[in-house]
């Protein structure tokens, strides 16, 4: 469906008056924060996450608040679905709608078709009267009629057989994503992959219980780099995680290896400050040191370590479910710029390694260009040896931190995680050894 720029004045508050004397009925408080959030969101003014733990919502009942999130990470994830189901019913094929308008018209269709204690009449009633309060009360009529034709609609079954573009549109997905997950991981893979985008993701599915290590809140894939490393190094003295905020990561560092020295270090001082009171909370965080550092160009004065983790910024298409705007943010050429910062922050981190040392490289990306070719391009110009990460994988099992093995995720010596095929979001993570001194 397509939008044009936002009109100033559109995404006021629902109570605003309209022209004339017509005046919108107020909308209530959930679904006006999901409104004003998803308009936030769409001009690139914070993240979903954030916003919803803002003061959008500070005020909202815990049930309002609740469905606040459903609406907003709804919306995200089935965007691209509901404009697909919403762009017939307009008029003209072509139109083009105020952002406003668009937010209301897809807020009550995602309702409609995903959310089946709300009554058809609140989503169509509260979609009408958002637009109104926006400063579109011409556009008011239309989004009516566009949401109880939608209604009246049967619901669709699925073909037996889909086409990328069919999976892509059905499953809210961009479509050039969707064509290079076929090509790298296979249809069904793909299928899977969407279908698990569109869920809300689950709570430590990978993990046994630990409540006597008061350890971190914190995703899964996160988890997991940050147990590989510390298994896969356990005598390390000298640790460096290099992109350390939040700090979860550091501190499972921290609790699995107590006697080593812990370097963390961020490129932004904001960031970090957060990480710094967020790691006074843990005991066992006695052994981090914390320094804002660039990963591309750490100083020659922090000498070498024993371990490192670089768990680099990434596009983050292994964890849709969980961060849904991605998908209608990301561009193509925008790989490529990641891959880049990528390449520096490895080169870089080798030459702070020690003879010996080991490197987990990691990324929560379901990209080649950002993973594998990023591993590649560096082991051409850096002597390395990449290490089977398979049997830390096996030894995290066996000692009960893993709740169960990971089978099929070991490709090419290096894990693959894949959603919907294996628990949890994607990620990627290779071990990397420099070669000890002759």
């Amino acid at each position: 469906m397509k939008t044009r720029d936002r009109q100033s004045g559109n995404g006021g508050a629902a109570s605003r008056r309209s022209s004339g004397t017509t005046q919108a009925k107020p909308v209530s408080p959930a679904r006006m924060a999901a409104f004003e959030i998803l308009a936030l969101v769409g001009d690139n003014k914070g993240n979903s996450d954030d916003l919803l733990h803002s003061t959008h919502t500070a005020k909202l009942s815990g049930e309002d608040r609740n469905l606040a999130t459903a609406l907003v990470l709804g919306v995200l994830r089935w965007q691209i679905a509901l404009d697909a189901r919403i762009q017939p019913l307009l008029q003209r094929p072509d139109q083009r709608l105020g952002e406003p308008v668009a937010i209301a018209l897809r807020l009550g269709a995602f309702q409609l078709l995903h959310l089946d204690r709300i009554p058809a009449h609140a989503a169509i009633n509260e979609s009408v009267e958002l637009t109104r309060g926006s400063g579109n009360p011409h556009a008011a009529g239309m989004v009516n009629a566009i949401l109880r034709k939608l209604a009246a609609t049967p619901a669709r079954g699925r073909p037996i057989h889909e086409s990328a573009a069919a999976i892509a549109q059905r499953l809210g997905h961009p479509l050039w994503l969707v064509e290079r997950w076929v090509a790298t991981y296979g249809r069904q893979a793909t299928l899977k992959i969407c279908e698990a985008d569109q869920v809300e993701p689950a709570e430590s599915i990978l993990f046994s219980a630990e409540p006597e290590a008061h350890l971190p809140q914190m995703d899964d894939g996160s988890r997991l780099v940050a147990e590989l490393a510390a298994a896969s190094a356990a005598q390390a003295t000298r640790v460096w995680d290099a992109c350390a905020a939040p700090g979860g990561k550091t501190l499972i560092l921290a609790h699995r290896l107590p006697s080593a020295s812990i370097l963390a270090t961020d490129a932004s001082p904001r960031r970090l400050e957060r990480m710094r009171a967020r790691l006074g909370q843990y005991p066992y965080a006695s052994n981090i040191r914390t320094e804002v550092a660039d990963a591309t160009e750490p100083a020659a004065s922090l000498g070498h370590f024993d371990l490192i983790l670089c768990d680099v910024p990434c596009s983050g298409t292994g964890t849709l479910a969980r961060n849904p705007e991605i998908r209608h943010r990301l561009a193509l050429p925008d790989l490529k710029r990641h891959a880049a910062r990528q390449r520096a922050i490895l080169r870089a981190a080798l030459d702070r390694l020690a003879p010996g040392g080991r490197l987990l490289y990691s990324t929560c990306s379901l990209e080649p260009e950002e993973c594998e070719q990023v591993i590649a391009a560096v082991a051409a110009d850096v002597p390395l040896h990449t290490v089977s990460i398979e049997p830390v994988l096996d030894r995290l099992a066996a000692s009960g931190v893993l709740r169960e093995p990971l089978p099929g995720a070991i490709r090419n010596h290096a894990l693959r995680t894949l959603p919907g095929t294996h628990p949890g979001d994607g990620f990627f993570a290779a071990l990397l050894e420099r070669p000890a001194q002759a």
